[in-house]
């Protein structure tokens, strides 16, 4: 039997043990971009799996859900993950935001 996601959220605060996800892309970051900064979001344990993907999808340019939840499911685990990383104007600006949901952010 397969969980949905919102099945899965509700169990997320259980003992049980879950395996990782397995990524379905990759990102690769051209090093002639412009990254000045990067956005780095840290576990709260006060947000469901569900709230921290709709803020990660609602303000960083380019996530889904499916990032979303890998991004949260590493937050989760290790305790933080780099959500974001861009310019600083751009990374400031992001970090306000999910801030403004309530998510312990830093911008590096």
């Amino acid at each position: 039997m397969q969980l949905s996601l919102l099945e899965f959220a509700s169990m997320a605060g259980t003992k049980t043990p879950f395996a990782p996800p397995v990524p379905t892309e990759t990102t690769s970051i051209d090093t002639g971009a412009e990254v000045d900064a990067r956005v780095v979001v840290f576990n709260c344990e006060c947000h469901t799996y569900d709230q921290v993907i709709a803020l990660f999808c609602q303000h960083i340019p380019g996530m889904n859900t499916t990032k979303a939840f890998e991004l949260a499911w590493k937050i989760d685990h290790d305790g933080e993950a780099i959500v974001f990383a861009g310019t600083l104007a751009q990374a400031e600006e992001i970090a306000e935001k999910l801030a403004g949901g309530g998510l312990r952010v830093a911008v590096q």
